[in-house]
C-alpha cells in the first residue's frame, strides 16, 4: 500500500508532484500552536526535509492548543520533541531539529539550502526579519498569525511582494497568545491553512497562493481573501531588526524600557531614554542609532520618529530574541 495514495490520485499531484514533495527542503520557524498542525500535514504529505527552529520547551498550559504534544512532553524541548513525534508518523521525512531562536545574526544560516520558510513564530521581530531574509533570497515565505479567535495567514516574497509591502510598519499593540489568549481550533485552522499553502507553492500549482492574504475571524464567521500582487515595496530604506552579535562598537545603543522592566540591557554602554522623552533626545548624527525594548514596537515607533527627523541609520532589537 502506498502511503501518499490518496493525494497522488489527484491529476495535479500524481507520481510527479510526490516526488517534488519529497525533495523539497522546509524551514518552519516554532514548534508551537501553528507548528503543531502544520508539521504533521506537511510530513504526512511526504515533505522530504523539514528544518525545525524552536528554543522553547513544552509547558502545560501550551497543551491545549499545540496537540503535537502530550503531557510527557512538559518540560523537553518543543524541537526535539516535535522531531521524534514526526519521524513515528513518516520515517521518510529528514527532521532536522535546532533547539534554537530564528535571530537576525543566524537568519542566513538557517535559510541555507532551503526551498520555502513558514513562519510560525508568533514574534513580528521574527516576520519582519524572515521577510528580508527571504526577499533577499528570492524564497516564498508563508505566515500566519493567531490571536484569540483571529487570525490571518498569507504567502509572501518569492514571486511575491514582501511583508513589508503590506504591513509597512509594525502593529500598535504587542498583544500575544500570553497576554491575550488565544483557542485551540483558531490556531490549528491557520496552521492547516500554512500547510496547504506550503504544499501548493512547492507542487507549483495556480493560482499561487504567494501574493495572497486571507484573514479568518472566527467570532462573526467573517473570511476575508486579497491578493496583493502589485503592492509596492517600501520607498524608504527599511529599519532592520538586529541582535546583539550584530552591535557594533560605535553603535549608540538606546534602551527604552526602565531599569524596572529590564534591569540589564543587551550591552553594558546604554543610554536610557524612555519613549516619551525620544522627540526631545538629540541623535548623535555620525553613529547608528539601535533602539532597544522587548518586543520591537515600542522600538519601531521610536525610530519611526527618529527617521522624520533625518536619522537615516537606524536598527531596532527585540530584546527577547537578543
Amino acid at each position: 500500500m502506498n502511503r501518499y495514495q490518496r493525494q497522488q490520485m489527484l491529476p495535479d499531484i500524481g507520481e510527479a508532484g510526490q516526488q517534488r514533495l519529497r525533495a523539497a527542503r522546509v524551514l518552519v520557524t516554532g514548534a508551537g500552536g501553528l507548528g503543531s498542525t502544520l508539521l504533521p500535514l506537511l510530513a504526512g504529505a511526504g515533505v522530504g526535509y523539514l528544518r525545525i527552529l524552536d528554543d522553547d520547551i513544552v509547558e502545560l498550559h501550551n497543551l491545549h492548543r499545540q496537540t503535537l504534544y502530550a503531557t510527557e512532553d512538559v518540560g523537553q524541548p518543543k524541537a526535539l520533541c516535535a522531531a521524534r513525534a514526526l519521524r513515528e508518523r513518516n520515517r521518510d521525512c529528514q527532521v532536522d531539529a535546532r533547539q534554537q531562536a530564528l535571530r537576525p545574526s543566524t537568519a542566513d544560516a538557517a535559510l541555507e539550502d532551503i526551498d520555502l520558510v513558514i513562519d510560525a513564530a508568533d514574534s513580528f521581530a521574527v516576520t519582519y526579519t524572515l521577510s528580508d531574509a527571504c526577499q533577499r533570497r528570492n524564497l516564498p515565505l508563508i505566515s500566519a498569525s493567531v490571536l484569540g479567535r483571529e487570525g490571518y495567514v498569507g504567502g509572501f516574497c518569492g514571486a511575491a511582494p514582501s511583508y513589508r509591502a503590506v504591513f509597512p510598519r509594525l502593529p500598535a499593540s504587542a498583544a500575544n497568545c500570553n497576554t491575550a489568549g488565544v483557542m485551540g481550533p483558531a490556531v490549528a485552522t491557520l496552521g492547516a491553512m500554512q500547510a496547504q499553502m506550503a504544499l501548493s507553492v512547492l507542487l507549483g500549482f495556480t493560482p499561487s497562493p504567494l501574493g495572497s492574504l486571507i484573514n479568518c475571524d472566527f467570532r462573526q464567521w467573517h473570511f476575508r481573501a486579497f491578493r496583493f500582487d502589485e503592492a509596492e515595496e517600501p520607498a524608504q530604506p527599511v529599519i532592520p531588526f538586529i541582535d546583539r552579535d550584530l552591535l557594533r562598537p560605535d553603535d549608540c545603543i538606546v534602551e527604552l524600557r526602565s531599569r524596572e522592566e529590564a534591569p540589564h540591557s543587551v550591552a553594558s554602554a546604554v543610554e536610557r531614554i524612555l519613549p516619551e522623552a525620544i522627540e526631545q533626545w538629540q541623535p548623535p548624527v555620525d553613529r547608528r542609532v539601535v533602539l532597544v525594548c522587548a518586543s520591537g514596537i515600542r522600538a519601531a515607533k521610536a525610530a519611526t520618529l527618529l527617521a522624520q527627523r533625518g536619522i537615516a541609520r537606524l536598527a531596532i532589537i527585540a530584546a527577547t530574541r537578543s
